[in-house]
């Protein structure tokens, strides 16, 4: 069994493309340029980040109900989360998950819930990657938000898996703000191709 790590292949970069011209305020042109200097990228490529962005999870969020948080409220709570309070929002989540899958992807599987979970976490600002090592995936998640939120990340990652997959075992490693979870999907699984 090979056991190299590679790093989860994300759809080719090398897409066709076409120029297009639009007019915008002098003023926004001046705002994107300058946070393109300051994240060291070009213009172009701000603009095409901040338009991936819309097309792949902003246009959808007001539909399905999603609003932005600050991360210190989500912070704060999480300190005094019990178990029984971690269970329940699992299971208020799970049925959120699945209605938001069917709506942005057309179809609730395995690969587009991981899918839609990885568009959620970059358009939240979290830290995520899919490593492969033969048969076993780790997916790394970064949350920065305290333990709790590593249990209920490790629980709701463990109810996906199940729902899909009910005999695999998902082991998983914590810390306060990371989440690895692996699991045995194959060597040729990935949540970009269906």
């Amino acid at each position: 069994m090979d056991s190299t790590i590679k790093r989860q292949q994300h759809p080719p970069k090398k897409e066709k493309t076409r120029s297009v011209t639009y007019r915008l305020p002098v003023k926004l042109v001046e705002e994107i340029e300058t946070e393109a200097m300051n994240k060291n990228i070009s213009h172009n490529v701000m603009a095409r980040q901040i338009l991936e962005k819309y097309v792949q999870w902003d246009r959808f969020a007001d539909k399905i109900g999603i609003i932005p948080v600050p991360k210190k409220i989500l912070d704060t709570l999480g300190i005094e989360m019990t178990a029984d309070e971690i269970n329940e929002i699992i299971n208020v989540i799970k049925p959120v998950i699945k209605d938001t899958v069917l709506f942005i992807k057309g179809k609730y599987d395995l690969k587009r819930c991981i899918e839609t979970l990885e568009d959620y976490m970059r358009a939240s600002g979290m830290k995520s990657d899919h490593r492969i090592e033969g048969e076993l995936h780790h997916f790394i998640i970064q949350h920065e938000l305290g333990s709790n939120w590593s249990i209920f990340t490790e629980q709701l990652l463990q109810e996906i898996f199940k729902e899909f997959l009910p005999d695999s075992k998902m082991k998983c490693q914590t810390t306060e703000s990371t989440v690895i979870a692996t699991i045995a999907l194959g060597g040729d699984f990935s949540e970009h191709e269906y």
